[in-house]
């Protein structure tokens, strides 16, 4: 599916590589090729070349040119992804390619993605492409661009905001399809299968804007809710919530969520962790607003977390961005520093998890507003019933 080409992002990109004095960015990671140039890549061999004046270049293996092609590139440079008299991984054919981009724009001081930790999957996902020693070696001495890419990205088009909002709305209707078959004894596995089939299933289509939607997801129940752990046999238990640490993407644009569901009535000691932590929840999401500082907002949260019987928790980050990434800049982090702006959209995710198992965690994207913020998920916060 094709998006008008979104101008006022790439507008902000080239005044900040003005601000540097880049005269063009060369960028490998799936989510950075998107951002520039609306093309989502199949095995995250593909490069794009982006200059600070005149029309990017995208380097793409040769079969997926036809796709490519409905990018905001100006021209496409097709190469190999198998050569009969070159043995070399299709990634050095890429970077010979791009260098010859840059050597036949003139481009002298290139920015690269030197310092990037995370990145988001390509579209294949099960076995991500990463660049190798020569790549950082091959553009002469680069400057790292990730602090620009990061400065852009967290601000967020228009348009922008128009896709993800297809993601979580894509999210809210698969949790309202497990909300209606979501059964005790049930493994955490069966559920999460039957959420990411909706996605997966229903997404890829979705609304006619939406090529491909992905679904990933963490579910626990009862005493399996804990941070950093997989999705296991364990079974949904009836009056304890099943969590779903949910994450939808729809066409490199995300929606990251934590959604409760429970059958029959909740116990009274996750009722009462249930309002203990919505009043932080809530209180969070009052908070954020244009120019409050992420610096508070992760001091506050702890503090109210700390205040209700829990100190130390959650082991986690309490807010994040969102956007061609699932987890991208800003974070909140109570030594840091920087502040919200309007058009960034923040993740919010409080939670507590108890040493023997067991807890609740509660998330939801909001777009941050002059007004304070809107939350881009129509499925509901807290504990959502569902009959047994």
């Amino acid at each position: 599916m094709s998006w008008p080409r979104d101008d006022a992002k790439l507008d902000r990109v080239r005044a900040l590589m003005a601000e540097r004095e880049l005269d063009a960015l060369v960028v490998r990671a799936p989510d950075n090729v998107l951002y520039l140039t609306d093309y989502w890549p199949m095995k995250g061999y593909d490069l794009a070349v982006f200059p600070r004046e005149g029309e990017p270049a995208l380097v793409v293996l040769e079969p997926q040119a036809e796709e490519a092609a409905r990018a905001w590139a100006g021209e496409l440079r097709l190469f190999a992804g198998y050569d009969e008299g070159d043995p070399r991984p299709p990634m050095a054919r890429a970077v010979e390619t791009a260098q010859a981009v840059v050597r036949e724009g003139g481009y002298e001081r290139i920015g690269l993605e030197l310092s990037l930790g995370t990145q988001a999957a390509d579209r294949m996902v099960g076995e991500p492409t990463t660049y190798t020693h020569d790549f950082f070696h091959a553009f002469g001495e680069a400057e790292d661009a990730v602090p620009l890419l990061a400065e852009a990205r967290a601000i967020k088009t228009a348009q922008e905001v128009e896709r993800m909002r297809l993601a979580n709305e894509l999210a809210a209707e698969a949790m309202e399809h497990v909300r209606g078959l979501l059964r005790p004894g049930m493994k955490e596995s069966e559920a999460a299968a039957l959420w990411e089939g909706y996605v997966h299933g229903v997404g890829t289509g979705y609304r006619g804007q939406v090529e491909l939607a992905l679904a990933f997801s963490l579910v626990w129940s009862g005493l399996g809710i804990r941070t950093f752990s997989a999705t296991g046999s364990r079974p949904v238990v009836e009056g304890q919530p099943t969590l779903f640490e949910i994450w939808v993407c729809c066409d490199g644009y995300w929606a990251d969520h934590t959604k409760n569901l429970c059958i029959g009535e909740l116990e009274p000691r996750y009722a009462e962790l249930l309002d203990a932590l919505q009043a932080v929840y809530d209180e969070a999401i009052a908070y954020l607003r244009d120019g409050a500082e992420l610096a508070g907002l992760d001091r506050m949260v702890r503090e109210r977390i700390a205040a209700a019987g829990y100190p130390g928790q959650p082991s986690h980050p309490i807010c994040h961005g969102v956007g061609a990434r699932a987890h991208e800049p800003p974070y909140a982090h109570q030594a840091g520093g920087g502040v919200m702006r309007a058009g960034m959209v923040l993740a919010i995710e409080p939670g507590v998890y108890w040493p023997e198992g067991g807890g609740l965690r509660l998330e939801d994207n909001f777009l941050v507003t002059k007004d304070g913020a809107e939350k881009l998920s129509p499925f509901p916060d807290g504990i959502v019933h569902t009959a047994s």
